[in-house]
């Protein structure tokens, strides 16, 4: 695993704006190559992805101090040295930092590399990159969560909530799953049309339009649902991810986009114990806010034994944080996201950490996209059952869906589909 040569430049994201692309190189002429995404919500104590500042360029975007980190002195590091194994690079990468948060080198830049030399041990390896990171075990095909409506801060409507998914999971087949979710995607838009709603697309490709309520978002659904001829919650149910930490506002909740009014944090725990209720809703994401601990902690004990309460911006891929959830009995998931944190193997130890205290891992793509498949390989490598990566359109969101599909021919037989007991308490 001895590295031959490793170099960044400045590419573009689904949104249009700069991130890092990493080619590394290995002594046996393994050539890899490792887009790195980007977050629009993003929480506070994720690793720091390093922008340039320079107003001149993409209004300040731009990643050519991370690109040069690599280049010149992550380069200078790792450069003619062997490594035994991931662990070991990721750490010397980590020290080479020094900061708590990779702020120095850019967690960008970092992740990077990470991940194009976890991609260069698979290939030189002659093994899947699913096995590389979870080893002969990984077997277990997710349920897809498609965001189907786009809301928050990944729409411009008046949607307060930022992501409504539906979850094909009464599928026998991951593959199925997809022509199931697909056709759901597809109906949508004719309910859509039917209400004379707009059906342009918000930045993970879900349906972007006005609507009357927030509740309405679910109600379209639902009909696109039984119009494709499934039963909601039989075979298909939604998830939800609003994001909450955006409508975080002096210690209360402000439906900016919808009514422009202030709630409590109690309120916002009384409409999710209403809505799950009333909908067939088996995962909630982000319910609230990341610094509302004590609303958290409530929200656990309400509704932590029905469905499955995922915690993002609360937990940032961090397992310190993730450490701190667990002794306060704070949620019973995780979400997955490599660049929350800047490198594989600190996701890895997150992820089993998770699983050690009966934490579900719930893995995703951000906002911000490349085509870069490894959270396929990711979600397959630790059995994690369900994924989240977008709508059923854009290439950014497709390849992923894509990848899991040749994964699970690879697999044959030896594959399984998670199914509903992907969730927990489902």
């Amino acid at each position: 695993m001895k590295i031959e040569s490793v170099t960044a430049i400045e590419i573009l994201d689904s949104r249009g704006n700069p991130t890092i692309e990493v080619d590394l190189k290995l002594e046996d002429g393994t050539i890899t190559r490792a887009m790195v995404p980007s977050g629009a919500s993003t929480g506070e104590r994720e690793a720091c992805e390093l922008r340039d500042g320079d107003k001149k360029r993409y209004g300040g975007k731009g990643v050519l101090k991370a690109v040069e980190n690599v280049n010149k002195i992550i380069a200078r590091e790792i450069v003619g040295k062997l490594f035994l194994n991931q662990r070991e690079l990721d750490y010397s990468l980590i020290n080479l930092d020094g900061t708590a948060n990779k702020a120095k080198l850019g967690a960008n830049a970092i992740l990077g590399v990470s991940m194009a030399f976890a991609r260069a041990c698979a290939i030189s390896a002659e093994i899947p990159l699913y096995q590389y990171l979870g080893g002969t075990n990984a077997y277990l095909l997710p349920v897809p969560c498609m965001n189907v409506i786009n809301g928050g801060k990944h729409a411009d409507n008046n949607v307060d909530f930022q992501e409504f998914m539906i979850a094909p999971h009464g599928s026998t087949s991951f593959t199925e799953a997809i022509r199931m979710g697909q056709e759901v995607f597809h109906a949508l838009k004719g309910v859509l049309n039917s209400k004379r709603y707009s059906t342009g697309v918000g930045d993970e490709g879900g349906f972007a339009p006005d609507l009357k309520s927030n509740e309405e978002a679910v109600e379209v659904i639902l009909e696109a649902i039984i119009k494709s001829g499934y039963k909601p919650g039989n075979e298909i149910s939604i998830c939800l991810d609003p994001a909450a930490s955006e409508l975080w506002e002096d210690g209360k909740y402000k439906m900016f986009k919808s009514t422009g009014k202030f709630v409590s944090s109690d309120d916002m725990v009384r409409l999710w114990e209403e809505w799950v209720n009333q909908y067939p809703i088996v995962l909630l994401e982000d319910g609230l806010a990341e610094n509302d601990w004590n609303g958290w902690k409530n929200l656990t004990q309400v509704l932590g034994k029905k469905i499955e309460i995922v915690g993002d911006d609360l937990f940032c891929t961090n397992k310190a944080i993730l450490q701190e959830g667990i002794e306060k009995g704070v949620a019973n998931s995780i979400l997955i996201k490599l660049n929350q944190i800047g490198t594989v193997s600190e996701t890895l130890e997150t992820i089993e950490l998770a699983y050690k205290n009966s934490y579900n891992c719930f893995v995703s793509h951000r906002s911000g996209e490349t085509i870069d498949s490894f959270i396929a390989d990711l979600t397959v490598g630790i059995n994690s059952g369900h994924l989240k990566t977008g709508s059923g359109c854009r290439g950014e969101r497709i390849e992923k869906f894509n990848q899991l599909m040749r994964i699970e021919r690879e697999l044959g037989s030896a594959s399984r589909f998670a199914g509903k007991k992907a969730f927990k308490n489902a």
